[in-house]
């Protein structure tokens, strides 16, 4: 990132400071700090190195303090309302856990209690019964997130609390992926039309999810080069990569989610060294391009540009053209990617461990 960009991303994230360490608030329109916003603020400020005068210590001390004893985060203040109504696992504490454990990692600690709640995945019979349950069509999308938020959590054990069996299972699910419902002249899953660009977009979208965890393995993406070809036709008129799964009202107005879906795999592809192919170079570099554009006047970033959005509760909203938490992190995120993929900063610092950001 140049040197404006960092500056605007950290006034941002330090004016949603509610005073105390770890404690953030999504935009200047919510009261209450919440723990997605707590870790979206560390996970930047560890992309960015930006650590001077925070105390880890007494954040990582907040952070553990929510840890269940089925070794999940909870959120007190989101939980069961709107989208996490009933604990849903696509969004509710198993994809909060999944930002909760790489803040705590930056902070310089690793979750205290084992997840238990992941015992049932260990068991070989009942996980292949769990991913052939699983929409592997209209719903591929959704599917993305629930089989990434398993695998995620099933590294994380495996790497952190040393768990031979979470190990066995993720080979399992990259196993399956590997064999099941991937369809070898397209290198995605779901069947869907992909003719039409916003089908295409949602199986972009559901792949990229449990790409994650083929890369953090260091395991080659099934087809790759048919995948790659598919993630190059989501690139829309505005070099953004939406095509109106987020944003149907004006789809080219690309939202975090589509955008990083579509340029994480490029740019790890790249960096890789899989391909050279200069198509995606080009890419990277228009869409990082685009990726800019959504900073806003107070120095966050959005979204979506023209629309309000909300992340499933009223303390997670962002109003029109108004940075907030979640964008900024994950559109922090996109710039991070696409320079290290184009060797422009390498100041950066990826740390790894199993996720969204390594």
């Amino acid at each position: 990132m140049n040197q404006m960009e960092r500056q605007q991303t950290l006034d941002f994230i330090a004016s949603n400071n509610l005073g105390e360490p770890g404690r953030y608030r999504y935009s200047r329109h919510c009261t209450q700090p919440t723990l997605y916003s707590s870790s979206y603020a560390a996970m930047v400020l560890d992309l960015l190195n930006a650590w001077d005068g925070v105390d880890k210590a007494a954040w990582l001390a907040y952070l553990q303090s929510f840890q269940e004893d089925d070794g999940l985060f909870k959120d007190p203040v989101i939980w069961n309302y709107g989208w996490y109504e009933g604990d849903p696992f696509w969004c509710g504490r198993t994809h909060l856990t999944t930002h909760v454990l790489p803040a705590m990692l930056a902070l310089g600690g690793v979750a205290e209690k084992e997840m238990t709640f992941l015992n049932p995945w260990k068991d070989p019979d009942w996980l292949a019964g769990w991913m052939a349950e699983q929409d592997w069509g209209p719903g591929v999308d959704t599917t993305g997130n629930i089989v990434m938020n398993a695998a995620v959590l099933l590294q994380y054990a495996r790497d952190f609390h040393h768990d031979a069996a979470a190990g066995r299972a993720v080979e399992q699910i990259l196993d399956w992926l590997d064999t099941n419902h991937v369809d070898p002249e397209t290198g995605l899953w779901g069947g869907l039309d992909l003719s039409d660009p916003k089908q295409l977009s949602n199986s972009v979208q559901g792949a990229y999810h449990w790409w994650v965890a083929y890369f953090y393995d260091k395991r080659p993406l099934p087809h790759w080069e048919k995948a790659m070809e598919n993630i190059l036709r989501t690139r829309n008129p505005l070099n953004g990569f939406g095509w109106g799964v987020h944003n149907p009202e004006d789809p080219y107005q690309s939202s975090a989610c589509e955008d990083i879906d579509s340029l994480d795999p490029l740019c790890r592809l790249w960096m890789s060294g899989a391909t050279r192919d200069p198509r995606v170079r080009e890419a990277i570099e228009a869409g990082r391009e685009r990726v800019a554009s959504n900073r806003m006047a107070d120095g966050g970033l959005c979204f979506y540009r023209d629309r309000e959005f909300e992340y499933g509760h009223p303390q997670l909203y962002g109003g029109k053209n108004e940075g907030a938490m979640f964008p900024t992190w994950f559109r922090t995120l996109t710039l991070c990617l696409c320079d290290a993929a184009l060797g422009t900063d390498t100041t950066l610092n990826f740390r790894r461990c199993p996720g969204y950001q390594f």
